[in-house]
């Protein structure tokens, strides 16, 4: 399975640091999801759950047990003054290679599981460490799967010190439900939650408020094809390689760009190039379409403007509304960005190596990327979004 991992965070308004912590971790034979939720707001709350998180995120790499992770947290974590108590709530998520899963939740809202487009609960045993109660289960992670856990600021969120009534776990739970079905992704499902949330506070969040998304699937392979190979004869064997299936057999999302590519697979396939019926936009040509293959889009321009909409996520910035508003346009570079971003596990990328003529033309600015370095920009981008790249040159 494919496991796709992210979290969104809102602070306590008025509060530079988060009360919430999340760590995602990989082993030699698991994915671990983690977040803790300490007490308060603020740099106290900062402090446990920056410390929580870690030795949770420590010991379940060396393979302890939750027994020994909270009796550690308990003599650990420093006693708050005002309160006179040493207090962390957290979740861990583990899933292992064999497809079996471990989840304890310590005073953290029940995980909301999505299962073949249904909220479905799962069994748990409670039980107790150190005088402490515990939620523990054990299960077998399913293709299309989807955790989502929280912090109780998801829960509570509600505008003032009134309890807004028509907001609880199960209403969350059915927002979760919706985001899941219409996005693979983890990233846009805990920002749809979270701002859901921000919405309920009025943009005011009463508490630092976090939803973490683990995402499980059956690996997703994009095999993208651009320039023309250096040898004529080549045409056939990329083109070929690009309509195969993945090594496990199943079926691949294709992507051409560039013109002089889609000739190429136009002619290789006996299919027309075809015109689309999309949203107009003068800063990005438009995208045409070869029966067989998912998506064909001009070049340079196109691979460039991907390339600017996911920086972002290269650079770990707090993606915003915005973010997601681009993708969702029918031009492109949107749908190629969003099948980067969303739709694949596996990026193949298909380079051919012939000079295109158009590339040394100087109408095209001097500030686009040759295919060189696009191909060095998109594999970056690729990789910061956790997909695995490999490229073939031909």
């Amino acid at each position: 399975m494919y496991i796709d991992m992210d979290y969104r965070s809102l602070n306590h308004a008025g509060e530079e640091l988060c009360g919430d912590r999340v760590e995602m971790v990989k082993t030699e034979h698991s994915q671990i999801l983690i977040l803790a939720d300490g007490m308060g707001s603020g740099v106290k709350a900062n402090i446990l759950s920056s410390l929580t998180s870690s030795i949770l995120a420590t010991m379940f790499r060396e393979g302890a047990t939750i027994d020994e992770c909270l009796t550690t947290i308990l003599s650990t974590l420093p006693i708050c003054q005002e309160r006179h108590v040493a207090y962390c709530t957290f979740t861990v998520l583990q899933v292992n290679d064999d497809d079996s899963a471990y989840l304890v939740e310590y005073d953290n809202p029940d995980t909301i599981l999505i299962r073949n487009g249904e909220i479905v609960e799962l069994e748990r045993k409670k039980r107790t460490i150190e005088g402490k109660e515990i939620q523990e289960a054990r299960f077998t992670v399913q293709d299309g799967d989807c955790y989502i856990i929280m912090s109780d600021g998801c829960l509570y969120a509600s505008s003032g010190l009134k309890l807004n009534m028509n907001w609880d776990r199960d209403k969350l739970a059915r927002i979760a439900k919706n985001s899941a079905r219409m996005s693979p992704y983890s990233k846009r499902i805990a920002f749809e939650i979270v701002q859901e949330c921000d919405d309920q506070y009025w943009g005011q969040p009463g508490d630092d408020t976090t939803a973490a998304v683990m995402r499980i699937s059956t690996p997703h392979t994009l095999k993208l094809f651009t320039g023309p190979p250096v040898h004529p004869e080549d045409d056939e064997a990329v083109v070929r390689y690009l309509m195969e299936n993945d090594e496990n057999d199943n079926d691949c999302t294709r992507i051409v760009c560039g013109g002089t590519s889609a000739k190429i697979v136009s002619r290789v396939i006996g299919k027309p190039i075809e015109t689309v019926s999309q949203e107009a936009d003068p800063d990005i040509p438009p995208y045409d379409s070869i029966d067989g293959i998912d998506l064909v889009t001009e070049g340079v321009l196109t691979l460039n403007r991907v390339i600017r909409m996911l920086q972002p996520c290269v650079e770990n910035r707090l993606l915003d509304e915005s973010f997601f508003e681009e993708l969702d346009h029918d031009n492109g570079a949107a749908l190629l960005a969003t099948a980067l971003f969303e739709d694949c596990s596996h990026l193949e990328l298909l380079i051919g190596q012939a000079i295109n003529e158009a590339y040394e033309s100087p109408e095209i600015s001097t500030d686009l990327a040759t295919r060189s370095h696009l191909t060095k920009k998109l594999v970056q981008t690729a990789k910061a979004l956790g997909k695995t790249v490999s490229i073939k040159y031909y």
